[in-house]
Formats: structure tokens, sequence, C-alpha cells
């Protein structure tokens, strides 16, 4: 159902307590007539320093994502976004299929995850080899890793930044990303590939993308691509990478 500020859609974006950074990104695309209501999955332990840890984390979102999507449901959105990655990779290609279709079910309504929105991506882009890091712990990445093989992917590495808690993630600055995907690049990979939604990287993956000659794909860009194109709305974004400007 569209609305005065959401003429042509209105998403319904479901993103951890801890997480700032996706509205951030999603509003500062900036794509006429499309509103976004967030919801948000109670997170009251956030410690993610080990794989312990990680499988706590994800067990409390498991907890509290129907609360979450059920105050979206209020808003009457048009499709549903998950603003957050790790539960989306988790069981591989067979995992996420599940899991939106259990979302389908209880919406009623269409589904972004980060999971299939990188694999959309990766396969419009036509990138085949790739290199994936994360904030996530090694247990997540090994899911990760999964995901993407399972989809077809060549996955020449995937490394974590370790965050120590699911705050700390849209604390890390440039310069460690920048760091991480210098050891990462390597003339073979065709595309950089980012997940975990609450690490700021949108515009540093667009400047990244003329440095090194290839795609760089940031997933909250890639989520808000699958879900416009998706949907039928056809705007190019500047400035959130080639995904969102050519394709």
């Amino acid at each position: 159902m569209t609305n005065a500020v959401g003429p042509r859609a209105v998403f319904g974006v479901v993103v951890p307590s801890t997480n700032t950074v996706v509205e951030h990104d999603y509003w500062g695309a900036l794509v006429p007539g499309v509103a976004y209501r967030a919801g948000s999955m109670h997170i009251p332990h956030p410690v993610m320093n080990s794989d312990r840890d990680f499988e706590a984390l994800l067990t409390q979102i498991r907890a509290s994502i129907d609360v979450a999507v059920r105050d979206v449901l209020t808003a009457e959105p048009d499709r549903m976004v998950m603003g957050m990655s790790a539960e989306t990779f988790w069981g591989g290609v067979a995992g996420n299929a599940d899991f939106e279709r259990r979302l389908r079910e209880r919406t009623g309504l269409p589904v972004t995850t980060g999971a299939s929105s990188c694999r959309a991506a990766l396969n419009t882009l036509g990138c085949r080899r790739i290199a994936v890091f994360s904030p996530y712990q090694p247990v997540a990445d090994r899911e990760v890793g999964r995901y993407f093989t399972e989809a077809g992917f060549d996955v020449a590495a995937i490394s974590g930044l370790r965050c120590p808690t699911a705050m700390d993630i849209a604390r890390v600055g440039p310069e460690r990303i920048r760091d991480m995907v210098a050891s990462l690049d390597e003339p073979s990979v065709d595309a950089i590939v980012q997940v975990g939604t609450n690490l700021s990287f949108v515009a540093q993956a667009d400047a990244l993308e003329s440095e090194l000659g290839k795609p760089v794909v940031a997933i909250n860009s890639a989520t808000l691509w699958h879900a416009l194109r998706e949907h039928g709305l056809d705007d190019r974004v500047t400035g959130a990478g080639s995904l969102l400007r050519d394709h």
C-alpha cells in the first residue's frame, strides 16, 4: 500500500536493534517516491566475540524477528527487505530458500534477502570468482562461503573483521576496510563482495570500483537494488556502486 511519501512503493525493512547503517544507506540513496518502514529485532546481548557468541546472537535474531515483522506489517508495506545478512546465508542455498519461504508465508509479500540479492547482483555483473569479507566470526564466514559456493561461485577467499560486538561493526573505519580489500584482491578475482549490513561501505565500495577496475558489491546496495528491480523500479542511483548506477 503506497502513501504520500511512498507513492511508488513502501518497503518494510527488518533490522537488528543494534544496526544504525541500513536505514542511513537506503534513505541516502534518495530514490524518489519510495519509502521505508523499519522494524527492529531486539538484541539485548550484542556480544559476538567468538563462534559461540555469534551463534547466540543469531538465536536472539530468531527469537525476535516475528515481532519485528509484525510491527512492520502495520504500515502495510509492498515488500519485505531483510536489513540483516548472516541469517539469510545460514544453511546455504537451501537455508536461504527456506528462510524466504517462511517469511513469504508469514507476510504474504515478496521478499528480498541479502543472500539472494548478492547472488542476483553477481550474476547480473557477470562475476564468477569472488573474494568476500564480513564483520563476522569464522563460524559465520563458513556459512557465507558455503552459500556462494552452492550458488555456483568460485570463492577465492573469505575473511572476517572479527568485530567483538554488533555495535562495533558500525565503528569500523574506511582504512581498516581498505586494508581488508587489499588483502583479498588479486587479478583472478572478478569481484569483491561485502556482507554484514551494519558495516558502512556503500560510498567506499563505489570509490574502490574505480580504483580496482572491477565490481565491488556492498550488501546494502545489493539489497536495495534487488528490491527496486524486483518491484519493477528502474531508478539509477549514483554514488552507490555500478550495480545501482548501471543495472
